[in-house]
């Protein structure tokens, strides 16, 4: 039973370990409680129409992307997807922006159209650009944080460069400390659309956010961004059919209830009554959860691992799933948009909206002459606490939100045939997230790097993937999470 792992959950994270340890011969099973496999980064469908339950883009399939470098480990082909060279449009209270791949056409397309601070955005860009190039170069061997056991510091120190000093000074930063160093903190219109950018990828805006992950998060989408052809549920998909290829057995609709020990095993028991014994045991489930799934004696040893880690850091999220008839749509639509409205700055409530629109010729999401959308904000868990809040407010904010959409497609009514609303109880149902938690921790200095969570708990042989521990939200980061534990577990690496 040494080489013998369960994994509760299959979301991305649990499946990358899940994958990696099958190929190197361990025996594993996967316990999905839901009927889909991806969690947050899953589909469902409604008729004829599939949607992504998220919207989002791809990211990690260029070369020496994460998901570029499983998928070569593992053996097999990526999903389809497409490189975007226009990522995404902008639609700002008094402008529209193109966020470009190619950095130096971003960076001379923003001072266009903010000439007034024209002359500061090169060198602030330049700063940003060499931060997440140095934050990259440590990435290479993927180390962990924060670092839990010798093994953990000596890669740590081994993976650090020669620029790695020159990013000490940053630690305890935020972006805001950035904008003010180059003079651009008290220009509002250009402070908003740095925040819309950092709000969906760092659940924060700059006022907060680490510097060292936001300049990471201000540079990813130049290494690659991609339409992923049906939807980021492609990757779980991928990742099960390899892992079952390895020999893992993974089954869908098993609720697991309890984990304790038995003897030198770990026990897991799902809600049919059927247990399960293994040597480890991954948990991809958000940190919150942990408590329901060990007896009362471990909790001690619980709290003190997620202590100061609990809800109220963490977001919500409305999401509106839309399937259109194509012929009363724009013609020249971007797959991916971000609308903000709000002249003050807020990033949430129906203020900030991201956009995730099917291409016209993706078959899978919706047949010929229709299209889908799937649209998402932020919101603050206090509004949907009683079932007369949530009610109120879910009809509130949904119509606030198509009347945002409206500003950029002004025929999305006309244009629209179904609708379903995702709230967050939907969330809490169907991707058993407490209270509709999503996003992981703000990565904030709270949260982030050194004060993240490790996927190291205080359990012998019991681990943590996902957006709960480092390095946080995305299917980049819950592949890493995923990936450390591997690693953790048989001492081996990803090839550089």
């Amino acid at each position: 039973m040494k080489n013998s792992v369960v994994v509760i959950g299959g979301g991305i994270g649990g499946l990358t370990a899940a994958a990696l340890l099958g190929r190197e011969g361990y025996s594993v099973r996967i316990l999905e409680a839901s009927r889909e496999w991806g969690g947050c980064a899953g589909k469902f469908q409604r008729g004829k129409a599939l949607f992504p339950v998220g919207a989002t883009l791809g990211m990690g399939f260029e070369k020496g992307g994460i998901h570029q470098r499983i998928f070569q480990y593992l053996g097999i082909e990526p999903p389809t997807s497409l490189m975007l060279d226009q990522v995404m449009d902008i639609h700002l209270p008094d402008k529209t922006l193109i966020f470009y791949r190619d950095r130096e056409t971003h960076v001379n397309e923003l001072k266009k159209s903010y000439p007034e601070i024209s002359e500061k955005l090169s060198p602030f860009y330049e700063e940003v650009f060499r931060i997440a190039t140095e934050i990259r170069k440590l990435m290479v061997s993927l180390p962990t944080l924060p670092p839990k056991t010798m093994k953990d510091w000596m890669e740590l120190a081994l993976s650090l460069k020669p620029g790695s000093l020159t990013l000490l000074p940053a630690f305890q930063k935020t972006m805001l400390d950035l904008l003010e160093k180059h003079l651009i903190h008290e220009h509002s219109p250009f402070k908003h659309f740095i925040d819309g950018q950092l709000i969906d990828s760092m659940q924060t805006t700059s006022d907060h956010c680490s510097l060292l992950m936001g300049c990471l998060a201000l540079d990813i989408y130049h290494e690659g961004a991609f339409y992923l052809e049906g939807g980021l549920f492609q990757i779980a998909h991928s990742l099960v059919r390899a892992s079952e290829s390895f020999g893992v057995s993974a089954t869908l609709g098993r609720k697991v209830i309890e984990i304790k020990r038995d003897g030198n095993e770990w026990k897991v028991v799902d809600h049919r009554g059927d247990d399960y014994r293994a040597n480890h045991v991954i948990c991809n489930v958000p940190v919150q959860n942990l408590e329901k799934l060990f007896p009362p004696n471990y909790m001690k040893i619980l709290k003190n691992y997620g202590k100061g880690k609990d809800n109220g850091a963490m977001w919500g999220t409305m999401s509106l799933y839309m399937l259109l008839r194509e012929e009363s749509l724009p013609g020249s639509l971007p797959f991916f948009q971000q609308i903000c409205t709000s002249p003050a700055g807020n990033m949430t409530e129906g203020d900030q909206l991201f956009l995730s629109l099917s291409h016209p010729r993706d078959r899978q999401r919706a047949p010929e002459g229709f299209r889908t959308l799937t649209v998402s904000t932020h919101t603050n868990l206090s509004h949907w606490d009683t079932k007369v809040k949530y009610d109120s407010y879910k009809e509130t904010l949904q119509m606030k939100m198509i009347d945002a959409i409206e500003t950029v497609i002004p025929s999305i009514r006309d244009s629209l045939v179904d609708l379903y609303p995702g709230a967050p109880k939907a969330w809490e149902r169907f991707t058993s997230r407490p209270s509709g938690i999503v996003g992981g921790f703000p990565q904030t200095n709270d949260h982030a790097l050194f004060n993240s969570l490790s996927h190291h708990t205080d359990l012998e042989n019991v681990w943590v993937c996902g957006d709960s521990v480092f390095p946080g939200a995305g299917t980049i980061g819950v592949s890493v999470s995923g990936y450390h534990v591997f690693h953790s577990i048989t001492g081996r690496s990803l090839p550089k």
